[in-house]
């Protein structure tokens, strides 16, 4: 934070106040002081045009009232928030009550017990009680309407100071002794105070002040300190609770008057003097500390004596007390707050939650993404990214590939623009500095910094990929010491045992760019590491302890505030002579600001930065500032000559509702001159003004002017010194148009203005470029009356389109009733139906399935069947039966197959598979596709099988297996035992064309004699292979394996077949002739032949892969098809030769 004295207010008569009281909710501030004065004053409000200044603005006195009442001289003033009342008590005892009537201040009780003076007044924190203690031990605790509650009289004690708890539970009593006694709200006395901060400490000392806060604006870490407690000897004590044995213990070295929080708990002022060196009077001081005891500045304040401060509602200002004046001074707070790719990050606390609240506000959509997060230490942004520094939950486990640090205390978390957390990294190092580069991350504590790159490589060009590719072998994390001197090889491994240990000169600032790392030391020393590698180049002494450094866009010079708030530079690369004679490497510059709390190098001009003095913003080139802007906003951006500022102070009064008039854009000198001279002498002059001043913003400006005016040859000119290529393109196009009208539509078009643009277009009686333009623009409601208005027949394609799209525009803001209307006239059956469901309207939802087309994507019949299946709905028979015939109909039988296979109605599918494998053998297709058919009906009757055997398993539990088994099988044949003689021997199909299909294969390879075995089993299928086809193949192997009676009896039955012609007949008779005229019909071999004749009525099984008979005693048998095959075969194969199931 930064503060400084703004404003003096000098009371009449030179009068000495005594106290001092600001209104936090209406901002009044009271003030007392001797001879009973008493002024109530107030800070005029903001208009809406000062808020846009901040604390820029002009604070002058609304509110001057003195009011009359008081003869001794003020000593206590307290507000009710609550019930706009003040309290004020005097010398000699006096209290009164005022209250507030049409603008002005009026007694409205008093009370006086003339035995004692008040030493203490304190509200609670709803503002319904007030407890009173007066110097001789008397406590009344009183109601807001004037009603004593209790009174107590606390014998030999004095008091001094009283404090009420958050709850209203507890009193806290100061005693002039410097005791803190502890009592319940009835006055019943609990403990004393263990008060650490007076350890070891002997003579006389009292309370300068007890504040507790209350919570109000919630508390900047759960279990945050809140009871502050100090003594006029500068000793300090903050407590999270009156029981607190573990206190933040701060010696402030200062005699103290006085002690208040600000608003939020976040920061304590201690007021006082300390005793000057140089000279024998007291120098007035404020002290700031955060609630863990940290010294966060100071404030010299000019007078004789302060006597009390006070805070500001919003803790932007403090009332300082001092002799006969009322000094203010404004605060800068160290908001927790970054930028990156148009979104501002903020956070806050609220009185509600434990955590921080940190708000993604994108400015440009004005659109925000909230997260919470516990115990934030700071943000820091770069680019479209932003890293949270947080401590670590203990209650959360850390990701599993988090194991080198299960330990770690704090968290680093990489999140984009709208709050996503990409990355997060545990460390062991207290994140006290952070900073960020477009690859690296880097985090510091006092003792060492750590390195991490993070990867977002997508963003980066493939040259910056090159360069940080070799850290990534190294290891990604890297930490060093501040005193260790780094090589820039790879040393620097996560070894945090090195980085806890201590060093003489801490670190206290942090700065990087792309290329080098600055360090800054305490004793003003700043270290340079070269980036990505990390090596140590070289060391630099200023004459300060830098509190904030800042590089320029070339890493050529720096930017150091100090903890005063002097803003000094730092050539880096600067060679000079020192004093001693001797060389060195960079250089002091003579500029040097003071009361400075921001600064903002241009990101596009090492030359060019913006900074913040007080409530003026400056901006310098060269080092020359030009003239100063009244504004009190946080720089986000300085590039393209304009500087974004955001008006933290403003938005953080009401941070869930940001306002974007609270982001405002200056432009710098240079490009207002050079767009005052456009204006003003035109285009040529102006372009050879921008030509001894060049900047790419500069060139753009004169593009547009230039195009504003059709001077298209200096507008192309310009956009090529600008190096856009968009707008180069545009010009061509530009040039390309013939009519002058067209082409100042188009230029409006490209300025923005959407509104003229159309207009001319409609001028120009060109609807369709209108058209064109709006649905660029994504503008469907402005497109649909366009298309309305149009004469004729509007294009439907188009309307559709616009209907569907504004039906999107509904549907995505959960406005379904709407949506509706329009995806009903966009025809969207799809989105329709989810507009139903979600609107629970069922019978919309049926009227449409009713509309809707057979086989519309929308009607699954599978997830109908499967949610049937689920369900047990009785009906589904009869339902599947009608769609079934309907597919059939259409002579989809293949679809009907498929329906009936997943509803698990196998047998149906079973018929119907059987019915195409039959017409596909009499087709006489391919025999091996009538096999693979037959095979998938068979298939499909063994899960029938197996379904019904299940089925009735379930139903005959009680009995024992055997029975239920035998039962199943009874009833199942009973099932199938149909007219399908497919049902009785499924796979009966399939062995046909199987041997059919091996005895061929087997002639071809020329095993005769298997091929003739294989063939004699055919004789038993000729109801489903004609018989021609199996004779004649019989009667083709008998006769190349010579065995001429079988060749014999197979021409017999050729010859005696029906469904011959007489002409095919005659040919067989023929063949028949000319074989057994040179051959005997005789056959002598007598072998396993005879075997294979016997085995017709199935004594022994046949092995599907060599078509033999099995006469061993061992086989192999398929699971699927029940099927066997000899043993040495089974092992050539991994699956069934018939059903090919796996083996």
């Amino acid at each position: 934070m930064f503060i400084y004295l703004c404003k003096k207010i000098a009371i009449p008569g030179n009068v000495r106040l005594r106290c001092i009281s600001w209104n936090t909710d209406q901002g009044f501030i009271a003030c007392g002081g001797e001879d009973g004065l008493l002024k109530v004053l107030k800070l005029e409000t903001q208009t809406d045009e000062a808020k846009i200044k901040g604390l820029a603005a002009p604070s002058n006195l609304s509110v001057n009232q003195t009011l009359e009442g008081h003869s001794g001289s003020v000593q206590v003033v307290t507000w009710n928030e609550q019930y706009q009342k003040l309290t004020t008590s005097d010398q000699n005892g006096l209290i009164i009550v005022w209250m507030l009537y049409k603008g002005a201040w009026y007694e409205e009780m008093i009370n006086n017990r003339n035995k004692s003076v008040v030493r203490s007044m304190s509200w609670n924190a709803d503002g319904q009680k007030i407890c009173i203690v007066y110097e001789d031990g008397a406590v009344i605790v009183g109601s807001v309407d004037g009603n004593r509650i209790w009174g107590k009289d606390l014998k030999g004690t004095h008091l001094c100071h009283v404090a009420w708890s958050s709850d209203s539970k507890v009193l806290l009593f100061g005693m002039a002794n410097g005791e803190i006694h502890i009592y319940d709200n009835q006055g019943n006395f609990i403990v004393k105070m263990k008060l650490s901060c007076l350890v070891n400490l002997t003579g006389a000392f009292s309370i300068a002040g007890i504040h507790w806060y209350h919570g109000t604006e919630g508390y900047i870490e759960p279990d945050c300190p809140c009871l502050a407690v100090c003594y006029d000897n500068g000793r300090c004590q903050i407590m999270r609770d009156e029981n607190d044995h573990n206190p933040v213990l701060i010696d402030t070295g200062m005699n103290v008057v006085c002690i208040q929080w600000n608003h939020c708990g976040s920061v304590l002022a201690v007021a006082g003097s300390l005793k000057a060196t140089s000279q024998d009077k007291d120098v007035n001081i404020v002290q700031f500390y955060t609630p863990f005891g940290e010294h966060l500045r100071t404030l010299k304040v000019p007078g004789k004596q302060i006597a009390a401060l006070s805070w500001e509602g919003s803790g932007l200002k403090i009332a300082l007390a001092v002799d006969s004046y009322i000094y203010f001074a404004n605060i800068r707070p160290d908001y927790k707050w970054g930028y990156c790719s148009n979104t501002v990050v903020y956070a806050y606390t609220r009185p509600d939650r434990p955590e921080y609240c940190v708000v993604f506000w994108d400015t440009k959509n004005n659109e925000k993404y909230v997260k919470y997060v516990k115990s934030l230490i700071s943000i820091t942004t770069y680019g479209d990214f932003c890293v949270l520094a947080t401590k670590a939950d203990e209650n959360q486990p850390q990701e599993e590939h988090e194991t080198e640090s299960i330990s770690a205390t704090y968290v680093l978390v990489l999140c984009n623009s709208i709050g996503t957390p990409l990355d997060p990294k545990y460390i062991d190092i207290g994140p006290l500095f952070v900073t960020m580069t477009k690859t690296h991350v880097i985090a510091a504590s006092k003792e060492a910094f750590y390195i991490w790159q993070y990867r977002v490589a997508k963003k980066l060009t493939a040259l910056e990929i090159n360069q940080v590719a070799r850290t990534r072998k190294e290891g990604r994390e890297r930490i060093y010491h501040i005193d260790d001197t780094p090589s820039g090889s790879a040393d620097g491994h996560l070894d945090y045992s090195r980085a806890t240990e201590g060093t003489r000169d801490p670190i206290c600032a942090i700065t990087a760019s792309d290329k080098i790392l600055l360090v800054g030391r305490e004793s003003g020393t700043i270290q340079r590491y070269s980036l990505p590698s990390v090596g140590i180049v070289q060391k630099y002494t200023l004459n300060c302890r830098a509190y904030q450094l800042s590089l320029n866009c070339n890493s050529s010079r720096v930017a150091i505030i100090d903890l005063s708030g002097v803003l000094t530079f730092f050539d880096l690369d600067t060679r000079v002579v020192d004093s001693t004679g001797q060389q060195v490497i960079g250089e002091q510059l003579k500029l040097e600001r003071k009361d400075v709390w921001d600064m903002k190098w241009a990101k596009d001009n090492p030359d060019l930065f913006a900074m913040m003095e007080k409530t003026r913003m400056y901006v310098f080139r060269h080092l020359d500032p030009e003239e100063p802007i009244q504004t009190s906003g946080y720089i986000c951006n300085f590039e393209d000559l304009e500087i974004k500022s955001v008006l933290l102070d403003e938005i953080l009064k009401n941070p869930e509702h940001p306002n974007k008039d609270y982001i405002i854009n200056f432009e710098i000198r240079s490009l207002r001159d050079s767009r005052a001279l456009i204006e003003k002498v035109g285009i040529a002059e102006s372009s050879q003004f921008i030509e001894d001043n060049p900047h790419p913003r500069l060139w753009r400006l004169l593009a547009e002017a230039a195009l504003q005016k059709l001077d298209l040859q200096t507008a192309e000119q310009a956009f090529v010194r600008c190096k856009d290529y968009q707008g180069i393109k545009f010009v061509k196009r530009l040039g390309n148009l013939q009519s002058e009208s067209m082409k100042q539509a188009e230029v409006a078009a490209y300025f923005s203005r959407f509104e003229e643009a159309e207009r001319m277009y409609l001028d120009m009686d060109r609807r369709d470029l209108a058209i064109g333009l709006r649905i660029k623009l994504g503008d469907w409601f402005r497109v649909l009356q366009l298309l309305k208005t149009g004469s004729g027949d509007s294009d439907d394609a188009l309307l559709e389109q616009a209907h569907n799209a504004i039906g999107d525009y509904f549907a995505d803001r959960q406005k379904w009733l709407n949506a509706v209307q329009y995806y009903v006239q966009g025809r969207n059956q799809e989105r329709l139906a989810e507009c139903y469901y979600m609107l629970e309207d069922y019978q919309g939802l049926e009227n449409l399935a009713n509309s809707l087309p057979e086989n519309n994507k929308l009607l699954p019949w599978n997830k109908a069947v499967e949610l049937a299946k689920n369900h047990n709905m009785k009906e589904i028979g009869s339902l599947l039966a009608r769609y079934a015939s309907h597919l059939l109909e259409k002579n989809k039988i293949l679809d009907a197959i498929e329906l009936y296979r997943k509803a698990n109605y196998f047998f149906e599918a079973a018929k119907l598979m059987f019915k195409i494998a039959d017409e596909e053998a009499k087709k006489r297709t391919k025999p091996l596709r009538v096999k693979k058919l037959y095979v998938l009906s068979a298939l499909l009757i063994e899960q029938c099988h197996e379904q019904m055997q299940n089925a009735q398993r379930g139903k005959v539990k009680g009995k024992s297996s055997e029975t239920a088994s035998a039962l199943a099988g009874l009833l199942e044949d009973d099932v199938l035992s149909s007219t399908n003689r497919f049902a009785d021997n499924a796979w009966r199909g399939a062995e046909a064309y199987h041997f059919f299909i091996l005895a061929q294969r087997q002639l071809y390879k020329g095993y005769v004699d298997a091929a003739l075995k294989t063939a004699l089993h055919l004789r038993d299928y000729e109801d489903i292979i004609p018989a021609v086809e199996i004779y004649s193949l019989l009667a083709l192997c008998a006769c190349a394996n010579r065995a001429f009676d079988i060749c014999s009896k197979a021409f017999v039955k050729l010859e005696s077949l029906e469904t011959l012609r007489p002409e095919q007949r005659q040919q067989y008779e023929d063949l028949a002739l000319e074989i057994f005229t040179r051959h005997c019909p005789k056959y002598n071999k007598k072998s396993d032949l005879d075997d294979v004749l016997e085995s017709g009525d199935g004594k022994l099984p046949v092995c599907v892969a060599t078509g033999d008979p099995i006469l061993e005693y061992r086989f192999w048998m398929c699971s699927v098809c029940k099927h066997c095959m000899k043993a040495k075969e089974a092992s050539n194969y991994n699956f069934c030769p018939l059903c090919h199931s796996t083996a």
